[in-house]
């Protein structure tokens, strides 16, 4: 069991140019967030005393999450290398600290490899992370001289035979705080860039007759870095194809793979049906025989059991409940929550809406800022006119009540339970008794009034 106390340094300061972008490299997105939240969560899951994160001079990045384990912030006010962002990182650090150096654009790594790596420490002062691959270009090479590591060439510095070394170095390693700071105080910059790099303590420690221990990763696909938009693109497609398979593995069918698009989290029950182009995002729940046409974007949002999601759909930040048919072509968007086999159709808008059992919006209407009962029928064209240019107001409508085509409700308003209006009505003023409510010139009412009831034909 690994006892001993560790810190976990994540340098994310570089200003990545190659990116084209006036975004930091590490607070672009892969898989539903940021390449730099990867790997602190990678960093929080090894249980550290705590995390040093160093950054550049550019705006300190803004984390979507809290995290358990504490995070300090370093910057790096100049660009002068590795070496003298961990330097900065461990200044304060106790000798006896073991350091592990992440990097905040390898979002890979994995805590099994990590674990490793602290294992293999118990047996050298360092330990590096390497891997022998067949096209070695842009990373530094391993030098060993009758098997033992003498030392690392960054590549831009490599001679023609140098570059010719397949085991590379992914840059993570593990080292005791004392020794670190000891090597980090004697490198220099003599080197193409100027800067200090991390790497020249490697010979360091090899003159002082330390032995340096190289551990594999799991999978080569753990070490590699995103510097432009297309390795950033080649994780994203290795992402996704991880977290397909998963699902793919676990019970759910999804129709066309190679079209289907999941940034986040997934919980999800039985008998759960993808259709092709759909996007998951942020955090999802799926309940038993959940069905999701072509084309449907679901954001942070839970959908019970036996629901239908019709083709084009988009939900945002809402929960449905059992049984329920959406779509096609609907947008529900923030704090939606329908009741039990709700009937939501093409064309219409939700937003800061509760819908009861039973209850259909069939088609082209927007509710905003609404209450509706149950078995309600919402006719087509029908709005809640919920805003007045400056504030919102609510429209809450009772059960079973009949709102015709091409509607207006002007909100703040309430309408009684078993009201019906007609078709083409501005309701102006709540309706405190059931009754036929329509519009000439202004809103009348016929008390006594019975809605027609459906004639059912006998065999």
């Amino acid at each position: 069991m690994l006892t001993q106390e560790i810190i976990i340094v994540i340098l994310a300061a570089g200003k990545g140019t190659r990116m084209k972008s006036n975004h930091p490299k590490v607070l672009h997105f892969l898989g539903g967030k940021t390449i730099l939240e990867h790997v602190i969560e990678t960093a929080q899951s090894i249980k550290p005393k705590k995390i040093i994160l160093v950054y550049s001079d550019q705006k300190k990045p803004v984390l979507s999450n809290t995290y358990n384990i504490p995070i300090q912030w370093i910057i790096q006010k100049k660009p002068q290398g590795t070496g003298h962002a961990i330097l900065l990182a461990i200044k304060k650090i106790s000798d006896n600290t073991e350091i592990l150096v992440l990097y905040g654009d390898v979002p890979f790594i994995s805590p099994v490899s990590i674990k490793k790596l602290q294992k293999s420490k118990k047996q050298s002062k360092i330990s590096l992370l390497t891997a022998k691959v067949k096209n070695p270009n842009g990373y530094g090479r391993i030098l060993r001289k009758k098997g033992k590591v003498i030392s690392i060439i960054e590549d831009q510095d490599a001679s023609n035979e140098q570059k010719n070394i397949k085991e590379i170095y992914s840059g993570i390693f593990i080292a005791q705080s004392k020794d670190l700071t000891r090597w980090l105080k004697k490198i220099d910059k003599k080197n193409e860039k100027q800067e200090f790099y991390a790497t020249d303590i490697i010979a360091l420690a090899h003159l002082e007759g330390s032995f340096i221990k190289t551990i594999e990763p799991l999978n080569y696909e753990e070490i590699l870095g995103i510097n432009n938009k297309l390795q950033l693109s080649n994780l994203e497609k290795i992402f996704q194809k991880k977290q397909i398979n998963k699902l793919l593995i676990n019970g759910v069918t999804i129709k066309d793979p190679s079209h289907f698009i999941f940034r986040g989290t997934l919980q999800h029950g039985q008998n759960v049906e993808i259709d092709t182009g759909v996007i998951l995002e942020n955090n999802v729940i799926l309940g038993d025989d959940v069905k999701i046409g072509p084309g449907c974007i679901i954001r942070n949002s839970s959908i019970d059991s036996n629901t239908n999601i019709q083709a084009y759909t988009i939900i945002e930040n809402s929960k449905i409940g059992k049984g329920c048919i959406i779509g096609p072509f609907a947008h529900l968007r923030s704090n939606t929550l329908l009741d039990r086999n709700v009937h939501i159709g093409n064309f219409v808008e939700t937003k800061d809406t509760f819908i009861k059992n039973e209850s259909k919006v069939k088609h082209l209407s927007y509710l905003g800022n609404s209450e509706i009962g149950s078995k309600v029928n919402i006719g087509a064209g029908s709005i809640t006119c919920n805003y007045d240019g400056a504030n919102k107001f609510k429209t809450i409508i009772g059960d079973n009540v009949l709102v015709g085509s091409n509607t207006q409700l002007i909100a703040p308003i309430k309408i009684a339970k078993n009201t019906t209006i007609a078709a083409g009505t501005t309701v102006t003023k709540d309706v405190n008794t059931p009754c036929l409510v329509y519009n000439t010139k202004e809103q009348k009412y016929k008390k006594n009034w019975m809605r027609s009831k459906k004639i059912i034909k006998k065999n």
